[in-house]
Parts: C-alpha cells; sequence; structure tokens
C-alpha cells in the first residue's frame, strides 16, 4: 500500500510538473544578454512557450503564462563549447574502458550544470555513441548538454596523439590512399567536422606528412565536410592554411603571428578556437591559483583529481618539467595571438579541450576560458559572443541555438550578477534552462 501511495505522488508531481512546462512563462525585469554582441537590454522580459522564446521587450502581456519577476538578475545564452572530449575520463584515468552510455550522459549533465548546452567532442568518439545515441542527444531527447561529433579523428602512425590516452581508435593512414578511404568511413556516419592532429608533441612523435592531411582536406572537402586540425607551430598553421584547412582548433603557440597568415586566415573564412584553459592548465597548478578552492572549481573535477593536483609531489613534478618554462610562455603567446586574431576580424569560437585530461575540468574550464579571452583583451561581451553565437554558427547550428531572440530554443543562463561588467559573473548560475525547461544545476 506504501508503495502505491508513493508511486501516486511521485505520478501526481511529474504531472504537475509537465502542467507547469506546457504553460507559457513570462520572465520580467531583467538584464539580457542575448549573445549577438549588443549592449545588455536593462528591465527586459522575455516569453518562454514550449521549448523556444516567443518575445523578447518590454512590459510584454502576462496572458495565460506563468511570470517569474527576475529583478537584479541577468540572463544570457547557454555556453556552446566547440572543442572537447566526453566519455574517456573518469576519476583520475583516460581510457577507452571508460567509455559508456552512463559515463558520457554523466558528462553531459555536468556540462549543463555549468550552464553548457551543447559540446563538440573532437575526434574522440567511439562506435557506441553511434547506435542511436549521438543522434539523441543531438535532438534533445537526452538530458545533459547536447552532443555534437567529430567522430574518429586522424594521427599519426606509431605517433600522435598518444594510444594510451584513449586515442586507440584514431584512425592512422599510412598514405593519401588510406586517408581518403577513412575520410568516406566518416562521411558514412554524417560526420561534419573532421578532426586531424599535425604536433610532434614537443618532439616525442613525427608529424602528420602534408600528403596525408591534404588528402584528408581535400576529400572531406567533396563531401562539403570541414576539418579542423589540432596544431602547435606557425609553420604548420601556414602550411595547412595552404592546403585548405577550415579550422584552426588550438592556438598557435611558438611564435607570434604574422599579418600574412592574418590576411590568408581572413580570406579563407577559418575559424579560430583558441583553448587558453588547456595551456593554462600545463603549468598553473604549480602556482596553486585563487580558484582552487573555489567549490565551482571543485565541484567540476573527477573524484580523486584535486587530491592529485594539490599533492606536493604533483605540484613539485610540474615545476621541475623540463618544459614548464616553454608551458609558461606559450600559454603567453597564445593570448597575443589570440587578440591579434580577433582584431583582425577572424571568428573566434569558444572551445577548451575539457575532458581530455583529468586536469581539463569540465564545465570549470569553459568558464575559465571566457576570463583568459578576456585577460588576451576581448571584452567580456566579446567573449559571450565567442561561446554562444560564434561556436553555434562554427557547429552549424546557429539558426536554433547561441543566441536569445525570437524563435530560437530557449537555452539559457540565469546568473546573480552582470558578467558585461565582470566576466567572472557567469560563474554566477542560479539556474539553467535547456529547451524551454529549468534543469537546476547541482
Amino acid at each position: 500500500m506504501q508503495k502505491f501511495i508513493l508511486f501516486f505522488v511521485c505520478l501526481l508531481i511529474s504531472s504537475t510538473r509537465l502542467t507547469a512546462q506546457s504553460q507559457d512563462i513570462l520572465f520580467r525585469n531583467f538584464t539580457l544578454i542575448d549573445g549577438t554582441g549588443q549592449s545588455p537590454m536593462q528591465h527586459i522580459d522575455m516569453r518562454i512557450s514550449g521549448d523556444s522564446i516567443a518575445g523578447i521587450g518590454k512590459d510584454l502581456p502576462d496572458k495565460d503564462a506563468r511570470v517569474i519577476n527576475l529583478e537584479g538578475k541577468t540572463i544570457m545564452p547557454a555556453l556552446i563549447s566547440a572543442h572537447t572530449h566526453v566519455g574517456t575520463l573518469k576519476g583520475t584515468t583516460t581510457t577507452g574502458t571508460n567509455y559508456t552510455r552512463e559515463n558520457i550522459l554523466r558528462q553531459l549533465k555536468k556540462y549543463n550544470d555549468y550552464g553548457v548546452s551543447a559540446v563538440m567532442v573532437m575526434g574522440t568518439d567511439r562506435p557506441l555513441i553511434f547506435s542511436g545515441l549521438l543522434d539523441s542527444s543531438m535532438k534533445g531527447l537526452l538530458p545533459g548538454a547536447r552532443m555534437y561529433s567529430a567522430g574518429f579523428g586522424f594521427g599519426v602512425p606509431q605517433g600522435g596523439p598518444s594510444v594510451a590516452s584513449a586515442m586507440d581508435l584514431v584512425n592512422r593512414p599510412e598514405n593519401a590512399e588510406e586517408a581518403m578511404q577513412e575520410v568516406d568511413s566518416l562521411h558514412a556516419l554524417g560526420i561534419d567536422i573532421v578532426k586531424i592532429w599535425v604536433d610532434d608533441f614537443n618532439g616525442t612523435s613525427p608529424k602528420m606528412k602534408p600528403e596525408v592531411y591534404e588528402a584528408i582536406i581535400s576529400r572531406a572537402h567533396q563531401y562539403g565536410m570541414r576539418v579542423a586540425s589540432h596544431l602547435y607551430y606557425l609553420e604548420d598553421a601556414q602550411k595547412l592554411l595552404a592546403a585548405g584547412v577550415d579550422i584552426i582548433a588550438h592556438s598557435i603557440r611558438d611564435k607570434d603571428i604574422d599579418d600574412q597568415l592574418l590576411l590568408d586566415m581572413k580570406q579563407k573564412g577559418t575559424s579560430y578556437i583558441p583553448t587558453l584553459s588547456l595551456d593554462e592548465f600545463a603549468f598553473i597548478y604549480a602556482r596553486q591559483p585563487e580558484w582552487i578552492d573555489d567549490p565551482f572549481f571543485k565541484t567540476s573535477l573527477e573524484p580523486g583529481v584535486y587530491d592529485m593536483i594539490t599533492s606536493e609531489s604533483y605540484i613539485n613534478g610540474i615545476k621541475n618539467s623540463p618544459v614548464f618554462e616553454k608551458n609558461e610562455k606559450a600559454f603567453q603567446t597564445a593570448l597575443r595571438n589570440l587578440q591579434r586574431i580577433f582584431a583582425a576580424g577572424i571568428p573566434v569560437s569558444l572551445g577548451t579541450d575539457s575532458g581530455a585530461t583529468p586536469i581539463r575540468a569540465q564545465g570549470f574550464s569553459e568558464h575559465l576560458e571566457l576570463e583568459l579571452m578576456v585577460q588576451a583583451g576581448l571584452t567580456p561581451l566579446e567573449a559571450i559572443v565567442a561561446g554562444t553565437r560564434n561556436a553555434a554558427t562554427l557547429l552549424h547550428i546557429n539558426e536554433r541555438y547561441g543566441t536569445l531572440e525570437q524563435g530560437k530554443s530557449a537555452d539559457f543562463i540565469i546568473l546573480s550578477g552582470d558578467p558585461s561588467n565582470d566576466i567572472r559573473k557567469t560563474r554566477g548560475i542560479e539556474e539553467v534552462w535547456k529547451g524551454g525547461v529549468n534543469v537546476n544545476r547541482e
């Protein structure tokens, strides 16, 4: 009898929630950052009908709507991270065995809890997601952030990226013919973006041969697919641009970018994902940054990672690393290059490489990236546009997502403060809404 009563109560609660969600909702008297780059709108209203925005303006009529007063609050679009990794991270390990439906959904929920409504997984996915999981996630039928995928990326035989870091299913073509056949296989999966790794990983790996990445890019373009490249060196960026690469998926970090490359990027419509947080994570734990004990950071970590990164042995290991100074210098170069690239009018999108290793915290990294973009010289509003409209445009989902405008999906964050004045206030998350539903952050 008690079980029946409990079931009935749960059913009643669920029914009540569904009824509430089917009613229009009118948010009143808040500050709106819409993601288009225009100045925040003060004392504005927004009406939600179903999963979409029905109207934005002042003093909207409240007929047949549930009214929520948000005086003193700010609403901004949910973030979109155009370079992440999902499913292979668990605890302090990154392995293929971690890649389960449960782990994927858990991490997508974490991203959503941190106000990230969509993520692009850059080349480290596995067959599991192509049995319906990816399609369901993209359509918003599963909880958590919507997941988009570059499928299986392209690396180098007996080279990078490291097989030990859950990269065992990465394509590693020996020649151009093999590379084209593997692009054919990706196309059959419906992949839109192809990921390639062109780097020597601090001199530890041979680089991908130009004839291989040229073949990948050419074949991908025949299918209307775009190619995103992991890279480090200015010289590689120059060669990849000449080959037609569409997206530079990490900062150029060895040298300051030159005027010719800026001109080439702009003329070719190349997009840039700086992943500044990745470069800071490479050395910052040696300094125990001011956010190391912030619950907003600690909650984002996998179990065991906080103890690892605060241990004396780990900190000393970073300080004594032969690449410690190189990593610090690379970060400063990345900041300068981002400032010049952005000033040149080249599209910049938010991406972090979060989830690739335990120290790149999913969710927190996206907010840190915004702060680092501002440190590089962008205004807070410009950084927010990079993390909303620009990232949506890069993923070709901007007709529905990325900005808060009438007719678009009601994906947004309610904040306690205004990040247009202080970018760190994106961390003051009070509620996260996805498709018109409150998916309260834990």
